[in-house]
């Protein structure tokens, strides 16, 4: 698929298009089939192909034609147009179209689709919104392992399991050696850090962990980086607090469906994960929350969970989309990994219906091709976890990913570039004055505009 074309063929076509291009025409008007060859069909993003007198292609964005020529081309554009319906659900919803109304059956009609019109479909949304060469890099740091209480049967943290798997809990670590990993992450390219804690929540720590954490949040966010968090369940005052802190996103993952959600814990209810979130986002904080795929689900539960967070009263900043990578020890031990293309699936599908959300290829990335990632940045994806963990599992070396991200054309997204979709932590419309030193101008302005366009939105659908 994405092969390199040999010269030898390079010149055969461009033998073939200069050949027909010299042969006496017909008619007035070019065959059908020449003006396909010629005439790619018309996108905003793409300049026209004009053939030089060598034959070879050559590109220009303001053309000087004849006017049988010019003809030819607006009559080839108009049949293109005329013959190219928008794209639509099965229900008739135009795709890209931002909703919270999301049924069973759309969603799974999208999910059974076959494969390449599916990433076509999503690729060609991911463009709309976002621009397809930017994937940020985010780093995640376990800044407290082990001996949580719940029991999430493919998580090695679980206490439940310490004595199969062999992990030891560990003490919270102190400020300065998470500013430290915080400092090393910015240098080699991150502009988010995540801090993860083994907790139930910080109704189950003491006050004195909760408010280092704050400390955390507060000097990572002085630094210049987006801050991320993940601390278990969080009842509206503990939200608060993150918010005063500075906290940019809280990460609370749906994990799978609420079908097949109690074969995944027995600690908590799939109710308990919507209570945090609402919370989150009552208090301002942009949500990022997706799922885990490969923990003996079927595709609908797959499906099923991506229509949740599309239905939220507002879609997830983020949605962070995992494969499971199995640690021994844990129930889930001997589960296998989706493959690379089921996790392409998931990402296209997820931009389908979250066309502004920002979809995070996140763990179980090591054990994909740089050809299932590629496929997955073109089907939506548009950011990564870098570092070598992601909390306990491993994860990509750097140089892999620098030699990815060279390969592919793909850029780093700066911090603080505003979100389509969240809240006001990571839109840039509240950040405070002293923070100005970090974020420009133009983070505000594009707040601005992304709000317009939403109640531009919101007013064409009333």
């Amino acid at each position: 698929m994405f092969s390199r074309t040999s010269s030898a063929a390079l010149r055969l076509g461009a033998q073939r298009v200069t050949s027909a291009v010299a042969a006496p025409a017909a008619s007035a008007a070019p065959s059908s089939a020449l003006l396909r060859l010629l005439l790619p069909h018309p996108s905003p993003h793409r300049r026209l192909l004009v053939t030089s007198s060598n034959g070879f292609a050559t590109r220009s964005d303001s053309l000087t034609t004849s006017p049988a020529a010019a003809a030819a081309a607006k009559t080839t554009r108009a049949a293109s147009t005329q013959s190219t319906a928008p794209m639509t659900t099965s229900a008739g919803h135009a795709l890209g179209a931002v909703r919270h109304d999301w049924t069973r059956e759309e969603v799974e009609a999208l999910y059974d689709r076959p494969l390449l019109d599916l990433v076509f479909d999503a690729a060609t949304i991911h463009r709309q919104f976002h621009d397809p060469r930017q994937v940020q890099q985010c780093t995640l740091l376990s800044i407290k392992t082990g001996g949580c209480p719940e029991t999430c049967n493919y998580c090695s943290q679980s206490s439940s399991w310490k004595e199969t798997t062999g992990l030891k809990s560990e003490r919270l670590m102190q400020v300065e050696p998470v500013l430290e990993a915080a400092r090393r992450a910015k240098e080699a390219g991150s502009t988010r850090f995540c801090m993860g804690t083994a907790w139930r929540g910080p109704s189950q720590v003491g006050k004195g962990q909760f408010e280092r954490v704050l400390e955390m949040t507060g000097k990572v966010r002085d630094m210049g980086m987006e801050v991320c968090a993940t601390l278990g369940m969080l009842n509206h005052e503990q939200a608060q607090k993150l918010r005063e802190a500075g906290l940019t996103a809280y990460n609370h993952n749906l994990d799978t469906s609420p079908e097949y959600y109690p074969k995944v814990t027995s600690s908590r209810k799939y109710e308990d994960r919507l209570n945090t979130i609402a919370a989150v986002r009552d208090a301002g904080i942009s949500v990022c929350c997706g799922g885990i795929l490969g923990l003996g689900e079927e595709d609908r539960d797959r499906a099923s969970l991506l229509r949740v967070l599309a239905n939220l009263p507002e879609h997830p900043e983020s949605v962070p989309i995992n494969a499971l990578v199995p640690v021994k020890g844990t129930p889930m031990e001997n589960l296998t990994s989706p493959s690379g293309l089921e996790m392409v699936r998931a990402i296209a599908v997820a931009r389908l219906v979250m066309p502004k959300t920002v979809v995070r290829l996140s763990a179980g990335r090591v054990n994909m091709s740089p050809a299932d990632q590629a496929m997955c940045f073109l089907a939506g994806a548009n950011s990564v976890f870098t570092g070598d963990k992601l909390l306990t599992t491993p994860n990509n070396e750097k140089t892999e990913d620098d030699t990815l991200m060279q390969e592919l054309g793909l850029v780093g997204r700066p911090a603080f570039v505003p979100y389509l979709a969240g809240g006001a932590s990571s839109d840039g419309s509240d950040f405070p004055d002293q923070a100005g030193q970090f974020v420009s101008a133009s983070i505000k302005e594009g707040a601005e505009r992304a709000r317009s366009e939403a109640q531009a939105e919101h007013a064409a659908s009333a």
